[in-house]
């Protein structure tokens, strides 16, 4: 049984290195059947995946800087450019996570802002915090620095990193964002209960790898892979 509720709000998500053809087409095709909101997938991917998808509601989603976000700010335009190019409607981009904590603000300002001006009217823009990284004052700026510079959604985790999407940090990016921006819990996210729990504590959307396991309501416990 499909839990129709839950599906719409999934990325599902394949960024294995190893991924391949098959497995995308493979993908996109249980991203048709079950409803998801998109798939997730590495840049590479993203002109092959399009065309899976084409004349079906289903989004392609590619991930930008990934997963370490230390990519400089023009690489990461460029490659958000290229993708929207390619076909993909969402950007889920990763915030400079060294700048942030060296406190370089304007550089990591310039940043986002500059992904945002060259999504904008494109592509929906999600900065992932890798929240494993940070301080919970440092999650709170990070939080209002995406806002500032026009992200449409904060994300939690690359689930390359440590830890992955927790319920609290999902309230306090919720409680910083405020209601009209979009909040993502991505990593570690691997059954029907947990997935409640992100959506109860405020995300409107998942990453997951796990969503067919979670849409038809299979229980499984959740571990700290991705």
């Amino acid at each position: 049984m499909i839990d129709i509720n839950l599906a719409p709000m999934i990325d599902h998500t394949l960024l294995k290195p190893e991924a391949t053809k098959e497995q995308i087409q493979q993908l996109c095709q249980e991203a048709i059947t079950y409803g998801f909101y998109s798939v997730c997938i590495n840049p590479f991917w993203v002109p092959f995946a399009a065309e899976q998808l084409k004349n079906t509601p289903i989004k392609v989603c590619t991930v930008i800087g990934f997963p370490l976000g230390a990519n400089s700010t023009q690489q990461k335009v460029n490659e958000a450019q290229e993708a929207i190019l390619n076909g993909a409607a969402e950007i889920d981009m990763v915030l400079n996570i060294g700048a942030f904590k060296s406190k370089l603000t304007d550089l990591v300002i310039h940043d986002i802002a500059s992904v945002v001006k060259a999504a904008a009217g494109k592509a929906v823009v999600k900065v992932i915090l890798e929240t494993g990284l940070l301080t919970t004052a440092e999650k709170i700026e990070a939080c209002k620095i995406c806002i500032d510079c026009g992200a449409d959604f904060v994300k939690t985790s690359t689930g390359f990193g440590p830890g992955g999407a927790t319920a609290d940090d999902v309230t306090l990016m919720r409680n910083t964002v405020g209601p009209d921006k979009g909040v993502k819990a991505s990593g570690g996210i691997r059954d029907y209960l947990t997935a409640l729990k992100m959506i109860e504590a405020g995300a409107n959307r998942l990453g997951t790898s796990s969503g067919i396991q979670i849409v038809t309501q299979q229980q499984q416990p959740t571990t700290d892979s991705y």
